[in-house]
């Protein structure tokens, strides 16, 4: 029993930081930063040769998702660097093959990924697939509702109603900090997690485990991920920086507006219960994020951001619910997160606003030591 749920744990605390350490890729140096390029942090890079090296393990997470495969499929265990076994060399040639139709047909936009032709499937479907009895037809009235112009809020309406159902500008400036207590829900198992958040855009969560505690953490620069029983920490890198800023920032609700250069509202979906307005907000040298916000109450209920790899956009989605207040400030104590590799719920049972959070709670520790590569 400790031992499923040490890896229902560890890959939800994974989950949580938003990092797989997906097909054990090994650093030849240290630590990644955004500005090393691929071959310079990672050994037998190929055909990915000039993509920044934080891109690389987000890359290998889209293969797995889009190709419905583990690490192993293409690697050797334990020595990842090596080309013995053909899917390997047959992903190089694949991935060759996207970057040309894309340049050729696309005017070198990311049209066509791995997951175009996958689906899922470690082969690719090559006829259409004969319609089954269980599926039922398409609901075209399901389908998401484009606003036509001029009928709709605006998304500076949109944002000012959120502001104001979660208790106002003034309300949401007061936050200093906030500590939570619940539980986190991962393939059908529960384990208790603590979070803790602090201005400036720092948080730490520790999922508690039968081995000890499981970290996810961002001290307002850099987010690592720590494991029972594993020397150091595991870092983030690219998009997962850029979810655990977001995830941190205790004035999210009034700070929307300065994070994008420009928002436009396309369409209003169902979710649940809700009747939304998906509002779509652009950043710069970033990708967008996608908020869905209650027609009715203003709230959010529904958060889809993406990460850039070197093969397409990784989508990450957190959906809202149970609000509650916490110092003045109403605030979700449920959220789902969703990505390809899986997905948690967290039910927050308790939250305290303004409570002293010691600083050393976000104190980095040492990276684990490099490892090599086994079986030359």
């Amino acid at each position: 029993m400790k031992a499923k749920l040490a890896a229902v744990a560890g890959l939800a605390a994974v989950l949580v930081a938003g990092v797989m350490v997906v097909c054990g890729v090994h650093a030849q140096s240290a630590p990644q930063t955004g500005e090393k390029k691929a071959e310079e942090q990672f050994k037998n890079i190929q055909v990915l040769k000039g993509v920044p090296a934080d891109q690389i393990i987000p890359t290998m997470q889209f293969i797995t998702a889009s190709l419905g495969v583990e690490c192993d499929f293409c690697h050797v265990q334990g020595a990842f660097e090596k080309d013995d076994k053909k899917p390997k060399q047959t992903a190089r040639k694949m991935m060759e093959m996207m970057f040309a139709v894309n340049a050729d047909n696309f005017d070198r936009h990311r049209e066509v990924t791995c997951y175009t032709c996958h689906r899922g499937n470690s082969k690719p479907v090559g006829m259409p697939p004969v319609m089954e009895e269980s599926a039922p037809p398409m609901n075209e009235s399901a389908k998401p509702e484009a606003i036509k112009e001029g009928t709709g809020p605006s998304p500076d309406q949109l944002l000012e109603k959120y502001v104001k159902a979660v208790g106002g500008a003034a309300a949401v400036d007061k936050i200093t900090s906030r500590v939570m207590k619940g539980e986190i829900n991962f393939a059908g198992k529960s384990l208790p997690i603590d979070i803790y958040a602090k201005n400036p855009d720092q948080r730490v969560s520790f999922t508690h485990m039968p081995e000890g505690d499981s970290v996810t953490a961002f001290n307002g620069h850099e987010g690592w991920l720590g494991m029972p029983g594993r020397p150091g920490i595991r870092e983030m890198h690219g998009g997962d920086i850029d979810g655990a800023s977001i995830d941190a920032d205790l004035q999210l609700p009034i700070h929307l507006k300065k994070m994008f250069t420009e928002m436009s509202v396309k369409e209003t979906e169902k979710i649940d219960d809700h009747q939304t307005y998906v509002l779509i907000g652009q950043r710069e040298g970033r990708p967008p994020i996608d908020l869905y916000f209650d027609q009715q109450s203003g709230l959010l209920v529904r958060m889809v951001r993406f990460g850039e790899t070197a093969l397409g956009q990784l989508p990450t989605q957190i959906d809202y619910a149970d609000y509650r207040d916490s110092g003045g400030v109403k605030i979700p104590f449920r959220w789902t997160l969703a990505r390809p590799g899986g997905r948690f719920t967290i039910q927050i049972s308790q939250a305290d606003a303004n409570v002293p959070v010691d600083d050393a709670k976000f104190a980095k520790p040492a990276p684990a030591p490099d490892r090599p590569p086994k079986g030359n």
